[in-house]
This record gives structure tokens, C-alpha cells and sequence, in this order.
């Protein structure tokens, strides 16, 4: 055993002596690579300058004992001499991250790095931010928010430096060496912006309110208020809107709540004060607000569009673009505010931050007067050529942004009671209707678009109860003024204007139709409801609609016969179809009278009932969806109608009937082709077979008592002798002599499941 120890020992000491020589060797090789690729780099072969280029592959990690940390970060301290910095730096990036990160010697590491950040020397900024990104790729949260908080300083400190001298005015040119690193340094903090959120949630949240607080006070970085150049500093948002301009860094850090309850408390809490008691909001509305009342100015707008429509198309074109000028600035900050605003007031906690004081200015702005402002927007905001947005999947057209955050807030409920549901906001959406309707000189630019977009808000708002009533009563109900008209009394006479063809300013234009059915639609979500169809009735919207409806079925039996041509024939195509999508739209509004009693009775009156039922029973056919806002479909209406004798018997002449009969006969005796039968079929013993039940449920929904005595009076029974397998009910005389009483041999033989079939009849 003792030889055994003494000959293990001795092959032990022999491998130990063969790695240390073996790891000597590696360290003179890797200082020859060294000086080698400082050589090539000076002679001119070493072209690579990108930040965040350097593969993960063909690396090799050189593993540091704290020793050797601690004399590297010793050599790298800024009054080493460069040539010793540059090799302790490049022995830095060459070592595993985590053992850097988790030494003793890395808080005193970190601070020489950020000073290095700000040499004039781009070799030295290229090496760490190398260094930071593959520290962000493969070491943890807990670990990388300290390069990140570090990264954030040193920016934060370079902006607030006396070398920094950059202004909007002045434009920025993204060629310029120095701007060049400054964005690559900006671009890797939101990138880490953007993944910090997937992980952060499994640590600590002191680590998460580190990264949130130094990315805020970089964000609010500024000139004191009597700086010379205070109002004209480009600051740090500029640089993370031109590489971030719909702030998707801020929507994932509001995505969830353990996050968004950090970032609305520092808003709130720590950042509420920032100059003169504004809040750090008010830096980011700043800007929106100069350029939207630039806009809102009717006169000043005419006289800017030209401009402002030249620097949006320059920057919605697909061509690179490496300087900008100062309105593109202002533009992309607006951008990334407009997008940052929408976000923010989506939650409760975002909202709680307003009303916001304005810089240098008395007063406040509110949740409400924000709302308008953005609505105004749409209103006066540049026209840009369609094409130009073709080719895009973003759209930053100031309209477009707006509609998707209104649409955002329709959607949520309680953000639109606190938003949306005023009387400023509903008036301003108003606004270009009440225009139309007085004759008044309208500044509005692509009036068909804004008056589209107008109708799509005031659906969404009149589809949820809250907001019909306040569309039916405004705001407040006691307090309403009897001489003011109310917003469902403005926009029907809009609608009966639009159906009259009695606006001058749309008249000729092609989406003309398509403006004249947003409107009915918006009706439509009224008169839905009896509280919306009592308000209505008084205006005769139903005679409007039906006038209209007869108008365009009469230019549809009009169609002209093709002539010889191509063009010409695709012209009278399109026509056609125009006039028929034109003549269902009036059919469908028609058909929604009936979705109550009232409504029904009216839509008796216009003398269209079998041509909706029809149209219904055409849609049912082909499966068609129901609208999104729609809180019933065109089965509810079918009940509603089999109430009446007239609705009952156009349902039967429609071939509504018989397409149900012949539906539930399908399922009950034919069953599935398609299902392979491996064992008899057990005895039912569910009330109901499933698949008979959306039948059964639509029969005897129809089944009023008027569709009942309609249908069936004076009507015998068939009885007959003999009965065909193949033959098939067509009507509710059919079933009733073929489920339901059967009072001889050839029925109850002419059924494959006479059980079931009988059961289902008797129900």
C-alpha cells in the first residue's frame, strides 16, 4: 500500500509540473498573438470596429486567479501608460466574464471601465463595449445590471460634461466618428433594455429598481433652466428614439406588473420634481405639446404642411439616412413620446401621474386635455403619400400612431371610462361634424380618412353601455343643457346629411360610400339598444336609410352591359360591385332594426322586409362572421322576427325554414359520412345528442306563438301510406308528422334512429 501511495504520488506530481508548463506555454503564446494582431491593426488589416461584432466562436477564455484581477486592474487604471491598458485590456476580454463580475476587484474594475469609456482613443471604448456585451449575453441578471448601471453612468456623466455640445438646430450627422460611438454605446444599453425583462422577474427587486432608476435619471438628463442652451440640448431620449422609435423597451418593462408597479412608484416618488416641480413626464409631453399646437393652428397649419409633410415622407422612405435635421429630431422625439404617452395611460398607475405641469408655463395639462390634443391630431396632422407606406410594416404617421392608441383604449375598459368617457373628448371627436354641419370653413387635411377614422372611435365607444349612454346623455345627465345638442343628435343628422348626399365638401370623392357607411354603423350600435332606438326615432333614420336602400337597388338592376374593351369592362365591374357592397351595407343597417320590438316595427314600415331577411339567410349560408362589436348575431335577429306574422312568413319564403329542417334532419338520420364506425352506437342517455342541440335550440327559439299559428294554420298533416327513405322534411309540417306523431308502421320504419329521432321530436 505505502509503494502503491509513494508511485500514485510521484505520477501526481509529474501531471501537475506538465499543466503548469503547459499553461506557461499557453500565456507566451497568447502575448505573441497579442502583439501580433497590434501589428496587423497598425499596418492597416484589422478592420473590424463594430462593438458588438466579435463572434463567440474560436475564443479562448484565460482563467485568473484574484491575483492576477487584482494587478489588472492596477494596469488598468487610467495613469498606467496606453500600451500597458491596451494589453491589460485585452487580457480582460479574453477571461470568463463571471469570474470577473464575481471577484473582489471588480467595483474598483468597474469604475476604471467607465472612465475608459470617455478616452479619446476609440480602441479603448471598442474593447469594453465588447467586453459589456458578451457580459449581457451569458451572465445573469444579478450580475449585469451592475455593467448596465455602469454603462448608464458614464453616459450620464458624457451629457453632462462640458465636451458634450450637440443641438437639435444643429441637426446630427450619424457619420461623424464620435456621434457613431455614441450610439453604439446607446444602442447596447436598449438592447439590454429590451431582454432585461424576461429574466428579472427571478431576482431580487432592489437589482430591477437599480437598472429602472439608472435608466430614468440618464432619460432626464438636462441643462439647468437659465443655461443658454437649456431649450435647445439635445438629450439623451433623442438617441434612444432614433434607435427605438415606438419605445418597445417601455412597453415590455409596463408588460407586467411586478415591473410596472417599480417603474409608476420612481415616476411618482422619486423623479416628481425635476426643475421647478415638473414631473419627469413632462419632459417627454413637452415636445408633443409645441408640435401639436403648431398644428392645431388652422392658419399656421396650411403654411407648415409643405415642410412638415417634406421631412415625414423623407422619413418614412426606405432610403438610408445618416444625417437628420432638426424637425426629423423633434419628429422621431415625438414618436417615441406619443408611443411612450399611449403606453403610460393605459394603466392606472401611469394615470395617477397626471395632471403634469408644464415647463416654464402656468397651469397643467390633464388626462382629458391630452385626449384632445391627440385627437386634434388626427385632425390637422400632414397628408403623406399613400405609397410610401406600402413598403413598411411601421407606420409613424402622426394619425396612424394616434388611432392605434384610441383603439387601445376602446378596447380597455377601464381606461376608456377614465379617458375616453368626457365630454371634451367626445366633442372634440366631434368636431369636424359639427364643422360639416354648420358650412363652416373646415382645415382639416384627408377629410374622408379623419372622418373614417372619427366614425371607428365613436362605434367602439357607442358598442359598451357606458359610453352609449354618455353618446345618448353626455356626461352627466341632471346637468345637460336642453338647448345643446347632444352627440347621438349631431351624428344622426350627419348620417341623414351623408345619406341625403347633402355634403358638398365629400361629394365626387371615392370613399365617399365607404364614409357613409361608417356612420351607419355607428347608428347602428345606437339603435341596437330600445334606450338608443327611442332617441332615434323622431329623426326618421329608418325612411332615410330605406330611400337610400332603393336608390341603390335600383342602380343595381342598371348595370350597363359590357362593352368591347378591357378597360372598360374592369370599369363597369367595379361599379357593379361597388353598387352591390353599397346596396348590402344599406341591407344589413336595415336588418339590425329588428334586433328589437320597436326596431322591428320600423323595419316593417320601410317595406324591406323579405329583401333583409334574404340578405340574411344569404349571409348565414355562407358562414359570415359577425362584427367584433355586435353583441348577438343574425340568430337572435331570427328569433326576433318569428315573433311577427310578417317576420314568420318572410323567414319561410326565404327558405330559412327549410334550410333548418333539412339541417336537423341531416344530423338526426344521416349522421357523419366521415366517421368510421368500429362499435354499434349506445343508447343515448344525455337529455339532448350534442350534436342536435344548436338545431334544437334554433327551432324552438323560432317557435313563437305567431310563427306557430302563421305556419301551421290550416295546414294537414301529410299521412301518408308509405314514406321514403330518401325523403326529407322541408318545413315544421313535415317534422311534426315525421318526429313527432307517429301514428303508423311506415313513419316509425322510415327512420334509422326511430329512438332518438322520437325523443327529439317529443322535446
Amino acid at each position: 500500500y505505502r509503494e502503491m501511495m509513494l508511485a500514485l504520488k510521484n505520477v501526481m506530481m509529474v501531471v501537475v509540473e506538465s499543466l503548469i508548463n503547459k499553461f506557461e506555454e499557453d500565456q507566451i503564446h497568447h502575448k505573441e498573438l497579442d502583439s501580433k494582431t497590434k501589428r496587423e491593426r497598425q499596418s492597416g488589416y484589422y478592420t473590424d470596429n463594430c462593438s458588438d461584432s466579435d463572434s463567440s466562436f474560436n475564443q479562448s477564455y484565460t482563467f485568473m486567479s484574484q491575483e492576477q484581477l487584482q494587478l489588472l486592474v492596477e494596469r488598468l487604471d487610467p495613469i498606467q501608460p496606453k500600451e500597458v491598458r491596451q494589453e491589460a485590456l485585452q487580457t480582460l476580454c479574453c477571461a470568463p466574464p463571471s469570474d470577473i463580475l464575481n471577484s473582489e476587484s471588480w467595483p474598483n474594475l468597474r469604475k476604471h471601465l467607465t472612465t475608459s469609456l470617455s478616452d479619446p482613443d476609440a480602441t479603448f471604448s471598442e474593447k469594453i463595449l465588447r467586453f459589456y456585451a458578451k457580459t449581457f449575453s451569458s451572465s445573469p441578471f444579478n450580475m449585469t445590471r451592475e455593467v448596465y448601471t455602469s454603462l448608464a453612468r458614464h453616459l450620464e456623466l458624457y451629457f453632462l460634461s462640458g465636451e458634450y455640445s450637440l443641438r437639435i438646430s444643429a441637426g446630427l450627422d450619424v457619420s461623424n466618428t464620435d456621434i457613431n460611438r455614441l450610439l453604439k454605446k446607446v444602442r447596447l444599453l436598449n438592447e439590454y433594455q429590451k431582454e432585461a425583462p424576461s429574466s428579472w422577474i427571478r431576482h431580487p427587486e432592489k437589482y430591477m429598481e437599480e437598472v429602472v432608476e439608472s435608466t430614468l435619471s440618464l432619460l432626464t438628463v438636462k441643462h439647468e433652466p437659465n443655461h443658454p442652451a437649456s431649450p435647445d440640448f439635445l438629450s439623451p431620449v433623442y438617441f434612444l428614439a432614433l434607435l427605438d422609435i415606438k419605445a418597445v423597451w417601455f412597453k415590455k418593462w409596463t408588460h407586467a406588473y411586478y415591473s410596472r408597479a417599480v417603474v409608476f412608484r420612481l415616476l411618482e416618488k422619486k423623479y416628481k420634481s425635476l426643475c421647478d416641480s415638473i414631473r419627469i413626464m413632462a419632459m417627454y409631453f413637452n415636445s408633443p405639446v409645441k408640435f401639436c399646437l403648431l398644428l392645431i393652428n388652422p392658419s399656421k397649419t396650411l403654411k407648415h404642411e409643405a415642410i412638415a409633410e417634406k421631412w415625414i415622407f423623407r422619413f418614412l422612405c426606405d432610403k438610408p439616412n445618416f444625417s437628420y435635421t432638426g424637425p426629423e429630431l423633434q419628429f422621431i422625439y415625438f414618436v417615441h413620446s406619443l408611443c411612450l404617452l399611449g403606453r403610460l395611460l393605459i394603466y392606472k398607475q401611469g394615470r395617477n401621474l397626471f395632471p403634469v405641469q408644464l415647463k416654464n408655463k402656468k397651469g397643467s395639462v390633464s388626462i382629458t386635455d391630452l385626449l384632445v390634443l391627440f385627437i386634434r391630431l388626427i385632425y390637422y396632422s400632414p397628408s403623406y403619400p399613400k405609397t410610401a407606406l406600402a413598403a413598411h410594416t411601421d407606420n409613424y404617421s402622426p394619425a396612424s400612431l394616434v388611432m392605434e392608441i384610441l383603439q387601445v383604449f376602446c378596447d380597455q375598459t377601464g381606461c376608456a371610462a377614465e379617458c375616453l368617457y368626457t365630454d371634451a373628448v367626445i366633442d372634440a371627436l366631434l368636431h369636424p361634424v359639427q364643422s360639416l354641419l354648420s358650412g363652416t370653413e373646415v382645415y382639416i387635411n384627408c377629410l374622408e380618412t379623419t372622418l373614417i377614422d372619427v366614425a371607428d372611435i365613436l362605434a367602439r365607444i357607442a358598442a359598451v353601455d357606458d359610453g352609449l349612454s354618455l353618446l345618448l346623455y353626455g356626461e352627466n345627465e341632471k346637468t345637460a343643457k336642453d338647448d345643446s345638442p347632444t352627440a347621438v343628435q349631431v351624428i344622426i343628422q350627419f348620417t341623414k346629411k351623408l345619406l341625403h348626399d347633402d355634403i358638398s365638401l365629400l361629394s365626387g370623392s371615392k370613399n365617399f360610400p365607404v364614409v357613409k357607411g361608417a356612420f351607419i354603423f355607428v347608428c347602428r350600435q345606437m339603435y341596437r339598444t330600445c334606450e338608443g332606438l327611442q332617441m332615434l326615432i323622431p329623426y326618421g333614420l329608418h325612411e332615410s336609410i330605406g330611400e337610400a336602400w332603393k336608390k341603390a337597388s335600383l342602380l343595381s338592376e342598371r348595370v350597363p352591359t359590357p362593352v368591347t374593351g378591357a378597360d372598360s369592362t374592369s370599369r363597369i365591374s367595379l361599379e357593379s360591385k361597388n353598387v352591390l357592397l353599397w346596396e348590402e351595407t344599406l341591407l344589413d343597417a336595415l336588418l339590425n332594426f329588428s334586433a328589437t320590438p320597436k326596431g322591428l316595427f320600423l323595419l316593417h314600415s320601410t317595406g324591406a322586409m323579405n329583401d333583409c331577411v334574404n340578405f340574411m339567410f344569404s349571409s348565414l349560408s355562407k358562414k359570415l362572421q359577425t362584427n367584433d362589436y355586435e353583441e348577438f348575431g343574425n340568430r337572435v335577429i331570427v328569433t326576433q322576427m318569428a315573433t311577427t306574422p310578417t317576420g314568420a312568413v318572410a323567414l319561410q319564403s326565404s327558405g330559412f325554414i327549410k334550410a333548418l329542417v333539412t339541417e336537423l334532419w341531416a344530423l338526426l338520420e344521416c349522421g357523419k359520412d366521415d366517421v368510421r364506425i368500429t362499435q354499434p352506437k349506445c343508447t343515448p342517455v344525455d337529455p339532448i345528442d350534442q350534436s342536435c342541440q344548436k338545431s334544437f335550440l334554433s327551432l324552438t327559439n323560432f317557435l313563437t306563438y305567431p310563427a306557430v299559428f302563421e305556419l301551421l294554420s290550416k295546414q294537414d298533416l301529410p299521412n301518408k301510406p308509405i314514406y321514403s327513405l330518401r325523403e326529407v322534411p322541408t318545413d315544421i309540417t313535415d317534422i311534426i308528422d315525421r318526429l313527432i306523431i307517429l301514428n303508423s308502421e311506415a313513419k316509425i320504419h322510415s327512420l334509422f334512429s326511430y329512438e332518438q329521432s322520437h325523443i327529439f321530436g317529443l322535446r
